[in-house]
């Protein structure tokens, strides 16, 4: 079985599918022990189960297709610690040929939602064996509701809450459109769902949504830097110090934060009523981001509105006065580049990134996500604001227009709803890990915070969010996808040819509000240093992924020549150790096919927007590394090494090299980098377009040539969130750049052959020269 059917069956894709027996072994692997993990991937046969998860009483782990089990005295080995445990009463009934759904050897994943009344005395599932899948699979669906309400809490006193912040120094057009879209974003909210609206310039405003005779706003001044209290003393949410600490229900009568079926006319009023202010010559408008969102997390904390809230933020500009300022509001100063950051000509940046430190900790802490729109043809402050976006498991989007449809796609994405009609949104999740004694856990890469949580489990040695077992997502959809890293532990001697067991326990709140929690066991096995099983199970997709998320986590603290000399010694080190070479000759060096791409993914990784940010503004990197940082496997490859399909006369479209010598007179290139899609058209099929040889009957053939790159195209935009940017150029064009900057200069201003092929004017080195380098280096002694 490969690593894609692997992954579409436990939602995991490892970097070493075989893993060495010691620590010693460990680290000659020159790759660490990683698993990217997709927690709610969405699977073919996933069993739903409406009742409580049996759980280990010494380690923790739920029961799970590996335990061993005697069903004679009702009682279960616990897979990951060995420990004996008694099945509860209700399965008392088990045995072989009357199994649960978790027993099943092929529900290496699981999803409990248990419903709101208790269970009945015992279970009965007639028929579940291996042998009777099928059978078992139709018992089991019978068994789940068709709506239960899920968790020890009860969902119905739960409910989604959005407060919208809106940027009104927008300009006109620009926020009329976004009117439009915010104004149909209330027709896709549940009708229980709450809703807030706060809109700033250089002041916030705090809408009420009650008071119906007139508009009545509280009005705060954006240059201040208000603490959550006195938020809330001036919005008049006045709480005790029992409901401060959260042990009494809040329920002070307030119009801030209303169902929208109480609201709706208001509200939609108050979004129709929204004007942009005049700005003064010279001047950028004044903006009070960082204000406008502490004044929206202060509502949320002060009406105890947690669970399934998001703060979404529109703006169309940097924020120029109070608290998390990106620039002087005079168009005399100029907007912080790279540059400026690194010589530390950005007067505003330090400070603003403690703000927002601080705002991400309170996020994290009442399970609030922070959302970003920012449309804008200059910068936003997106850099600034990353920390808590990420940290919240929060949507970033930058555009150039609240008119574009890339906008419209991805605003009307997020408030999809499934097949009963709730909203496709998953908050307040947390995930477990229970691994067997002899793995320990050394941390995480992705949208997620660690809770400190620590046991005997857990490594000394941190990578990324560690120090902890468990780990909090504010938000989380079935693409979000973390990486988990993982050491052996030497305190004792494991037996090579044995499995190991990691459990991963996702709990979350559903669309529907109520407690879901999916379980994920996965088994391998312990072999010796010169196993052939090691290179056997090395997935080379998985760790060019990983290595980009250690490189980009690297370079938020590292110059990008430290973060490129580190992949390059780490790729000179995995070359020596696995490659097949005498000694001091370059020219016998070779490396087996599963690690004959690695070397290639590096090549593009040192080269790309996540490390070389030359000619991208800090945003952009913010939003680039931010994405990455939540990809999984496939969507990681196609932002390091995108992807080139060549369509021409001779046949179906066929995948061609990265490299400038693809580029010819009578084809068209479909290029995918994940967050552009060119399609480039040849000069020759360029200039036939513009004589309009296509729409002659004649020239069938290129019509179709001309429309099957547009169809593949259209598919890539319509099914990636955020939608990437469709670019359309010519051969020689000055949009071609989007293709040329990525393609692998084989042909330069200083090659002496050149075929007639186009070149590239650039001093980088091309893929061959770098591999040429690269087996000089791994051969020497």
């Amino acid at each position: 079985m490969d690593f894609v059917e692997l992954e579409a069956i436990e939602g995991l894709r490892w970097s070493w599918n075989s893993w060495p027996s010691s620590k010693a072994d460990q680290a000659a692997l020159v790759i660490p022990l990683a698993v990217m993990c997709t927690p709610l991937m969405q699977q073919a046969e996933l069993p739903l189960l409406p009742y409580d998860p049996v759980t280990c009483s010494q380690c923790g782990a739920i029961l799970n297709p590996y335990a061993r089990v005697e069903y004679t005295s009702r009682i279960w080995f616990c897979s990951l610690c060995l420990h004996k445990n008694p099945f509860p009463h209700s399965y008392s009934n088990i045995g072989d040929t009357n199994l649960p759904a978790e027993l099943f050897p092929t529900y290496s994943a699981v999803e409990y939602a248990r419903a709101s009344a208790p269970p009945p005395p015992s279970h009965n599932w007639s028929g579940a064996n291996g042998v009777l899948l099928s059978s078992s699979s139709s018992s089991l669906s019978s068994m789940v509701s068709s709506s239960p309400n899920y968790g020890s809490d009860d969902p119905r006193g739960i409910r989604p809450a959005f407060v919208l912040v809106v940027d009104v120094a927008t300009p006109r057009d620009e926020l009329a459109a976004l009117k439009n879209e915010l104004l149909l974003v209330l027709e896709q909210l549940p009708e229980t769902a709450l809703v807030g609206l706060v809109t700033f310039d250089s002041m916030v405003r705090v809408h009420d949504l009650e008071f119906s005779d007139c508009s009545r706003v509280v009005v705060l001044h954006g240059e201040r830097e208000l603490s959550p209290v006195q938020i809330q003393r001036f919005l008049g949410i006045n709480r005790t110090k029992q409901q401060q600490m959260g042990k009494m229900p809040f329920s002070q009568k307030q119009g801030f934060l209303l169902p929208v079926s109480e609201c709706e006319f208001n509200i939609s009023t108050a979004i129709e009523e929204i004007q942009s202010p005049v700005v003064k010559p010279g001047h950028r408008p004044g903006r009070s981001t960082g204000a406008a969102i502490s004044a929206a997390l202060g509502l949320l904390e002060g009406c105890l509105v947690s669970t399934g809230s998001r703060i979404m933020v529109f703006t169309s500009g940097p924020a120029t006065i109070g608290p998390g300022i990106i620039v002087s509001s005079d168009l005399g100063y100029s907007i912080r580049t790279h540059r400026d950051l690194i010589n530390g000509h950005a007067p505003y940046y330090s400070k603003s990134c403690s703000f927002y430190a601080q705002l991400s900790q309170r996020l994290t802490d009442a399970s609030i996500v922070l959302d970003l729109f920012a449309c804008s043809l200059d910068q936003a402050g997106s850099a600034e604001l990353k920390d808590p976006i990420e940290r919240s498991g929060g949507f970033m989007m930058l555009g150039e227009s609240f008119e574009s449809n890339e906008f419209r796609k991805c605003l009307r994405q997020i408030f999809t709803r499934d097949e009963e009609g709730y909203l496709k949104m998953y908050f307040d999740a947390t995930i477990e890990i229970v691994t067997t004694k002899d793995v320990k856990i050394c941390g995480a890469l992705g949208p997620c915070v660690s809770l400190r949580k620590v046991n005997n489990l857990v490594s000394s040695s941190e990578i990324g969010e560690g120090g902890t077992y468990i780990w909090k997502l504010g938000t989380v959809t079935n693409k979000t996808c973390i990486t988990f890293f993982f050491e052996v532990s030497d305190e004792q001697k494991v037996q090579p040819g044995s499995a190991f067991f990691i459990q991963y326990i996702t709990r979350y709140r559903h669309g529907n509000m109520g407690i879901r929690k999916r379980v994920t066991t996965a088994a391998r096995r312990w072999v010796g240093n010169r196993s052939p099983e090691i290179a056997a199970g090395f997935d080379q997709e998985t760790a060019a992924s990983v290595m980009a998320r250690l490189a980009i986590h690297r370079a938020e603290t590292c110059f990008a020549r430290d973060v490129i000399r580190w992949l390059d010694d780490m790729l000179i080190q995995f070359a020596s150790k696995f490659g097949d070479y005498v000694e001091e000759d370059p020219s016998s060096f070779c490396l087996a096919s599963n690690f004959s791409l690695f070397p290639q993914f590096m090549y593009y990784l040192r080269r790309s927007q996540f490390i070389d940010v030359f000619n991208s503004s800090p945003d952009e990197t913010a939003f680039f590394r931010l994405m990455l940082n939540r990809e999984g496997v496939v969507g990681s490859l196609i932002m390091i090494q995108p992807t080139l399909l060549q369509y021409s006369f001779d046949g179906p479209p066929i995948p061609v090299l990265l490299d400038v010598r693809s580029i010819f007179p009578d084809v068209i290139l479909l290029f995918d980098s994940y967050f552009h899609v060119v399609i480039h058209y040849g000069s020759k099929i360029a200039q036939w377009r513009k004589l309009g040889y296509d729409k002659d009957p004649n020239h069938e053939n290129l019509r179709k040539l001309l429309e099957a790159p547009e169809i593949d195209a259209q598919q890539l935009v319509a099914d990636r969130v955020p939608a990437p940017k469709l670019i359309r150029c010519d051969q020689h064009g000055s949009q071609a750049r989007f293709l040329l900057a990525k393609l692998n200069p084989s042909v330069t201003q200083n090659s002496t052959y050149t075929d007639g092929s186009d070149i590239i004017l650039t001093d980088d080195l091309s893929l061959q020269v770098f591999l040429d380098h690269l087996q000089g280096l791994a051969v020497q002694s």
